[in-house]
């Protein structure tokens, strides 16, 4: 096992993968993780800056308090990061069709995220804001986004029955994605 402690990561390229790596305020840029295995690493305190984690297994790694910044991480199964510490942030990312199923990720930030096909079925995502995100046939299915602020993200469709949405915030514009469950027709 190594542990690397405030190091900068550029242009890296993990073809072989990681396994039991322990990354402490590390920052990743320009660095290619699609579809490299990194089991069991713990990351914490680090930042990714236009990185590829597209198809990448996290299987039992630590994300703490992790930072992604214009990367693109479509496919990766959230949900198989260690459930003990999750806490992310996504800035100018692509995050379709990932998983965040039953990931508890209260106060999570997605700002100007595409998180097309992504699944956050029974996951908690309270007080979690979706700033600009695209959420085009996103899986809301008994997931927590009590208090989630949801006013300038488009194109979601959340089951009011199927979720805990108290005092969550949506703008008007978004009611018809939240009506459709409801078969009704919504006029001008």
């Amino acid at each position: 096992m190594s542990v690397y402690e405030d190091k900068i990561f550029d242009g890296e390229v993990y073809n072989e993968g990681l396994f039991d790596e322990i990354f402490d305020y590390c920052t990743f840029s320009n660095c290619n993780f699609s579809e490299a295995k990194v089991i069991s690493c713990q990351f914490n305190d680090c930042s990714f800056d236009n990185c590829n984690l597209s198809i990448a297994d996290l299987t039992q790694s630590t994300l703490n308090n992790a930072s992604f910044r214009n990367c693109k991480i479509m496919g990766v199964k959230f949900n198989h990061c260690n459930d003990f510490i999750f806490e992310v942030n996504f800035d100018n990312c692509i995050l379709d069709y990932s998983s965040f199923e039953k990931r508890k990720m209260s106060k999570t930030i997605f700002n100007n995220c595409s998180l097309k096909g992504a699944d956050f079925g029974e996951a908690d995502l309270r007080q979690s804001k979706f700033t600009g995100c695209d959420l085009n046939e996103t899986i809301f299915y008994n997931t927590n986004i009590q208090e989630a602020d949801f006013t300038s993200a488009c194109n979601y469709t959340i089951d009011l029955t199927q979720n805990k949405i108290k005092k969550a915030r949506f703008s008007k514009d978004g009611l018809t994605g939240l009506l459709n469950h409801f078969n009704i027709i919504i006029e001008d």
